[in-house]
């Protein structure tokens, strides 16, 4: 468990290691499940001659799962390759990025060989592979035990169980592997040469232990995973070098310094969330919802694993306690379907027919199981419906609200349970990312809440990405003052509560409706 990597890791005392300097410039490149992006950040003086980081978009681009056989994988190439051309546009449209650096969804990975290729493409988290193996690993180890050593909500993407499925189908590339790069290390790996594990994303895998910052060895070879591919972690803001000669010329670029950033997408998003100094609750809000509260140390209690929320390594020493939310997923996959069908109605057309459906006509439970993914996920929303005996989406407005409403419920609920877990009680949430485009979702979460919403700002993950840039580089001085930097340089609208006595009422429906799961 080595690491070949020059450590520059974020203050944790707030001491500034200097100041900004005129025209601090940095490249993010944020790829979340669907998309991916890379946008340019500029540290510049305000017309209050207060800083304030201005940031352009400069290349987007699709990012699709591919089906081979039973398997569904990444595209890796295909994003390595429009990562290159991000840089390329950067520079030609005249910036100077002096950093970079990636981050991505958790839990996936690639394998090197011996030579440092990579083994096959890596398995997309939604693979079928690791159906039923988190039960069997639960009666392997015992739920709690393996709850008190991970600290994660049991998902059947963690790392552990995909890893678990291979080591089960004695697959030759686990046997071949020396080297186990999860996503964003492996992107800057082929970037820079340079081989490291990001702490955050490690936390991801359920193999690390938060309590003893180890690698859980023991938990490794109960399961028959290879301790030798694992690289010790490294914190955020680890400088984990320059491009490599044959980068630079391919590219005609400078040798850019590389950042290994919170590379998990939730925790560079959690550093953008222009918050005070006080406690707050968050939601990163897109395909999925995290919604959490950002802690000093990791809660590993029996009520935190009864509750299903998971423990992950944060910027600054922090970790985020929060719980994966289905989010916007239920709706992208029924906008797909219907325009499979021939429909072409656009996001904004399908929210204002959301907002002239009937309220609280059907409310779903968004984490059930049945839409993690299903073949048909309109049909699941119907037989959701049919089967608790509520009447059942008839045309896309009504399913767009009913899916609405109910994530709304779902963030008040995890809300009261994080509250409970810690003891703090939370004035309203702040909610980030790109679902808070949707302005309806955002004013419903108010509503259910009863409590306001802060949302802002959109692309919080590529923000947070260039502020622990900035951080490892000495242009900002810690997490505090990166917060104040993004509530400088980004809008925030305030969505208060409204009519509080029908959504209590909805309330006590939705919960009725639920799972003993919830």
């Amino acid at each position: 468990m080595t690491a070949d990597f020059e450590k520059a890791g974020l203050p944790e005392d707030g001491a500034a290691s200097g100041r900004p300097g005129p025209k601090a410039t940095a490249l993010a490149f944020d790829l979340g499940a669907g998309s991916g992006r890379a946008l340019v950040g500029t540290l510049e003086a305000g017309e209050d001659g207060a800083e304030a980081l201005r940031v352009t978009e400069i290349h987007r681009f699709p990012n699709e799962a591919i089906r081979i056989g039973e398997h569904l994988h990444w595209d890796i190439l295909r994003l390595f390759q429009e990562i290159k051309t991000g840089i390329r546009l950067a520079f030609r449209d005249g910036f100077r990025p002096e950093t970079l650096g990636i981050d991505t969804w958790g839990v996936d990975f690639g394998l090197l060989d011996a030579n440092g290729e990579l083994l096959g493409n890596p398995y997309h988290y939604r693979d079928p592979q690791t159906q039923g193996l988190i039960e069997e690993v639960v009666s392997l180890i015992g739920k709690e035990e393996l709850f008190r050593q991970g600290g994660l909500q049991f998902m059947p993407f963690n790392t552990v169980y995909q890893l678990y499925a291979m080591s089960k189908a004695r697959s030759p590339k686990l046997e071949a592997a020396e080297t186990l790069l999860l996503t964003p290390d492996l992107l800057l790996y082929w970037l820079t040469g340079v081989r490291i594990c990001e702490f955050t994303m490690a936390t991801t895998t359920q193999l690390f232990l938060p309590r003893e910052q180890r690698w859980n060895v023991e938990l490794m070879r109960r399961l028959g995973i290879p301790e030798r591919i694992f690289l010790a972690p490294v914190p955020p803001g680890t400088r984990a070098g320059r491009l490599t000669p044959a980068v630079s010329e391919e590219l005609g670029v400078p040798a850019i310094e590389a950042i290994a950033v919170g590379t998990h997408d939730t925790e560079s998003a959690v550093a953008a969330v222009p918050a005070g100094d006080g406690p707050f609750a968050y939601i990163v809000c897109g395909t999925w919802s995290l919604l959490g509260t950002e802690l000093a140390e990791p809660l590993l209690s029996a009520r935190t694993m009864e509750l299903e929320f998971s423990n992950e390594g944060g910027a600054g020493g922090t970790y985020q306690l929060l719980k994966n939310i289905m989010g916007l997923w239920i709706l992208q996959e029924c906008k797909r379907e219907w325009e499979e069908e021939g429909s072409r109605t656009t996001y904004p057309e399908l929210v204002e027919a959301a907002r002239n459906a009937e309220p609280f006509r059907s409310l779903i439970d968004p984490d059930d199981a049945v839409f993690y993914a299903p073949p048909d996920m309109n049909e699941a929303v119907r037989d959701f419906c049919r089967t608790t005996g509520q009447p059942v989406p008839r045309t896309p407005g009504e399913t767009a609200r009913c899916i609405l409403e109910s994530l709304a419920m779902r963030y008040r609920q995890v809300l009261e349970q994080a509250e409970s877990l810690t003891g703090e009680s939370y004035a309203g949430l702040h909610m980030v990312g790109g679902g808070i485009q949707n302005e309806l979702l955002c004013q419903f979460a108010a509503d259910a809440l009863g409590r306001p919403v802060w949302a802002g700002p959109v692309e919080a993950s590529a923000i947070g990405n260039m502020l622990l840039q900035f951080i490892a580089t000495g242009k900002c001085a810690n997490l505090r003052e990166a917060r104040r930097l993004s509530a400088r340089s980004f809008p925030v609208r305030v969505y208060d509560p409204q009519r509080a006595e029908q959504w209590n009422a909805a309330y006590e429906r939705y919960t009725a409706l639920q799972a003993p799961r919830a």
